[in-house]
């Protein structure tokens, strides 16, 4: 090793044990994480200047001369996995992952660590990039759109509920796939969610050592994340709770708390309190009903956002030879040249850059961890869907699988908004950036050892998750009616018509109210959610939507993004749960706390006051997606209108499985970075045992 390197490499690793931040182990990721960049960067002849390096890789150290030791040893490393051309690959692999995202990444980790003597290929549409988190220079505003991966824009259908508006939603398209765009905010669902899950698939999917509940899957969050606790003087500063018994992995994805938060933070946070909210230690045990402090998804010292492209991707590539990538190519589909239980099946992919078709062979199996809108996109191309949109598509039927791009879900919800005539004297806030040496001082932060400063927030750290019973009295009238439209055979009508008369898909559907029916009525799991970091508007996040959507093929070109149709407001009681949100929300404004600065109300506002007001309000406002889409290809008995089963395998098929955010029943009561690793984790294990 160059002396500059090695001596550059001490000094990190004597600065960070000197602060009790972090192992030998994390060193060597992040120096991995450099070497992958660069070797990257000089794969394309790509020559940017030495301090433009020192910018923008991870902002680690101000003493460039280290790069220059990093941009020699490149030529050091054993075994470049990453391949841009399908002449680069080998002539078959044992494992092919159609998708190098969340879960796609964390389980080609898991199975090339595992089979040494196998080898896996990560198929990937993106690029590798570096990710700025969702606040990094050379962004002065916080809260705006600044650099970011790449990624796909998926505009939905006009919406007929909601006014014909239309929605937009961001999935990465990049190494580290949707982990490397999201908003960093890394919670769990509730414990219930999860036995939820297990219920909706008994009987006819119960198996011992595949079942997703808490149980079965709360050893696999704790696998997934590697949580650093802050230190001592931050945590007394800010009030930080958490409960470390709650974590212990020791994967490079990291989850810590910034050593920042705005002056006002805790002003919305005594409002809850005086809401007779109840502050809780820790969010992640499983227990989430009340005020939570939220970790989010960035390394403890660096303050860089952590993504699977690091921790499951440019942490292990170099030292494993059985662990390939193709970048800038697309899994156009599966094919079954034999029929359905000959697989495994071949995967064809297409190079974005020549439109070459190739197939690549599969020995064991292939898995598919493309997304809930690529998943389904996929597996319709592969004749692997609902066999009248096939036959229309003019693509020969597979297997008969209406619920592939079926059951679409996304949170959503409408929020208020609030201004102080008595505003306190509040100090930084996010207007200070505009302050040239305040905004210099945030920038030389972000880049010491430790970071420190605003540049080491996310979007936000504190959230209340709160049940529908604490919520309204008219909680149990809507429970009411979701049974009611369960057992008069009515909720049927409230599907996309593609499928409204489908028996399998009703079933499924009838199967999902009832569960979540029973969901609201536990006086444990939360029906809304609001977030806050600083200013003066909150929303509510509807976490257990009934209303549902598809994604299909676009017929015109099959190629290109499905067509996504948002079924939002299609089951009117959806807008009961709404309205009754958004009241308690702005009770908020009321509130001792928010008194004492003159709080007003600007939006509903004080005008709006009746219920019919109120619906149109919620038309007008509401954020269609909070970016969490899922549900494609649920995890659900066949005759439920399911795809997968608990083994992740697709019905009716051999050798094929999916692994992401598609095969969800129903979303839960969290975002769902986490859950993707969780996932991601628990089929990994899966399958390592049913290859051992």
């Amino acid at each position: 090793m160059a002396s500059g390197g090695a001596a550059f490499l001490e000094r990190l690793k004597s600065n960070l044990e000197r602060n009790n931040l972090v192992s030998v182990k994390d060193i060597l990721t992040l120096a991995l994480s450099l070497l992958v960049w660069l070797e990257e960067l000089l794969s394309r002849e790509v020559s940017p200047t030495i301090p433009n390096y020192c910018r923008g890789i991870l902002h680690l150290t101000t003493d460039c001369a280290v790069i220059t030791f990093l941009v020699g040893a490149v030529s050091a490393v054993p075994h470049a996995a990453i391949k841009r051309q399908v002449s680069q690959l080998r002539s078959h692999y044992d494992f092919i992952v159609a998708g190098g995202g969340t879960s796609g990444l964390t389980v080609a980790d898991r199975l090339s660590e595992a089979f040494p003597n196998k080898s896996v290929l990560v198929v990937e549409y993106g690029d590798i990039e570096y990710a700025p988190g969702i606040f990094d220079p050379p962004l002065a505003v916080w809260g705006g759109v600044g650099a970011s991966a790449s990624y796909f824009i998926v505009q939905s259908l006009p919406i007929p509920d909601v006014k014909n508006k239309t929605s937009f939603v961001l999935a990465g398209k990049v190494v580290g796939g949707s982990s490397a765009i999201n908003g960093m905010f890394f919670d769990r669902p509730s414990r219930q969610d999860l036995d939820a899950w297990a219920s909706v698939a008994s009987p006819q999917l119960d198996s011992s050592r595949n079942r997703w509940s808490w149980s079965g899957l709360y050893p696999f969050f704790k696998k997934s994340v590697t949580f650093t606790a802050p230190p001592a003087a931050v945590a007394q500063i800010y009030g930080y709770t958490w409960d470390a018994s709650v974590y212990g992995g020791s994967t490079p994805i990291h989850s810590s708390f910034p050593a920042f938060l705005w002056a006002d933070h805790n002003l919305v946070r005594g409002a809850w309190a005086d809401m007779d909210i109840p502050a809780l230690q820790e969010c992640a045990s499983g227990d989430k009903s009340g005020l939570c402090w939220i970790p989010i998804s960035q390394h403890p010292v660096t303050a860089r956002r952590s993504h699977a492209g690091l921790g499951h991707y440019a942490a292990v590539n170099t030292t494993r030879p059985n662990y390939d990538l193709i970048v800038k190519h697309q899994v156009t589909r599966v094919v079954y040249p034999n029929g359905p239980q000959s697989g495994p099946p071949l995967v064809e992919i297409r190079s974005l850059a020549n439109n070459q078709h190739v197939n690549i062979t599969a020995d064991a199996e292939v898995v598919i961890s493309a997304g809930a809108f690529h998943t389904p996109a996929i597996l319709q191309r592969s004749g692997i869907g609902r066999a009248a949109l096939l036959n229309t598509a003019g693509i020969s039927v597979t297997v008969d699988l209406p619920g592939v791009g079926s059951n679409f879900q996304d949170h959503s919800g409408p929020g208020i908004s609030w201004a102080y005539t008595n505003p306190g004297n509040f100090s930084p806030l996010p207007s200070s950036m505009s302050n040239p040496a305040f905004l210099a001082d945030a920038v030389a932060g972000f880049d010491e050892t430790p970071a420190r400063g605003p540049y080491t927030l996310a979007n936000s750290n504190s959230a209340i998750f709160i049940p529908l019973s604490n919520i309204s009295t008219e909680s149990q009238t809507i429970i009411n009616r979701i049974k009611g439209i369960v057992a008069d055979g009515s909720a049927a009508s409230y599907l996309p018509a593609d499928y409204r008369d489908d028996a399998t898909m009703v079933a499924g559907y009838s199967k999902q109210l009832a569960m979540i029916a029973k969901l609201l009525s536990d006086p444990r799991v939360p029906s809304l959610e609001s977030t806050f970091a600083t200013g003066t508007s909150v929303r509510a996040v509807h976490l257990h939507p009934l209303s549902r959507g598809t994604i299909r093929l676009n017929l015109t070109d099959t190629l290109q993004q499905p067509i996504v149709s948002y079924g939002t407001g299609s089951n009117p009681i959806d807008f009961d749960i709404y309205l009754a949100h958004l009241k308690y929300l702005r009770a908020m404004i009321n509130t001792t706390t928010l008194r004492e600065y003159g709080a007003v109300e600007v939006s509903p506002g004080n005008a709006t006051q009746t219920d019919t007001a109120l619906l149109e309000y919620i038309k007008d406002q509401l954020v269609l997606s909070f970016m969490h889409p899922c549900c494609t290809a649920a995890m659900l008995p066949r005759q439920h209108g399911g795809v997968v089963g608990t083994d992740l395998k697709i019905h009716g098929v051999t050798g094929l499985r999916v692994v992401d955010m598609s095969i969800l029943p129903f979303l839960p009561s969290s975002h769902l970075s986490s859950v993707a690793y969780a996932v991601g984790e628990k089929a990994a294990g899966r399958i390592i045992q049913d290859w051992s």
